[in-house]
């Protein structure tokens, strides 16, 4: 199926399935964006906090709380920053 094909099956849709399409695609933009931050998260750690190999399976004793701090301010930060953005949003600011 070519791309004037696509365009035309998606004009013929009726308004309710149009709003229908945009939120799916808007949920699997959301998900995409989720798992990004989720192996931004995972990759700044990891870099940060496993010195070593990990021969045994798991994390030595202090890799293991080195990482959780780590995940705890990453989100922390973020959660600061989305209130940041709803408060400039509230005055107009965006």
């Amino acid at each position: 199926m070519d791309q004037r094909q696509t365009q035309v099956d998606i004009d013929r849709l009726s308004d309710s399935d149009k709003r229908d399409l945009q939120q799916s695609i808007n949920n699997e933009m959301q998900k995409a964006k989720i798992q990004e931050s989720v192996h931004e998260l995972t990759d700044i750690c990891w870099k940060k906090c496993v010195t070593g190999s990990i021969s045994s399976g798991s994390l030595d004793r202090k890799e293991e709380p080195c990482i959780q701090n780590c995940v705890e301010r990453f989100l922390d930060a973020n959660e600061a920053v989305l209130k940041h953005l709803s408060v400039m949003r509230g005055q107009g600011g965006m």
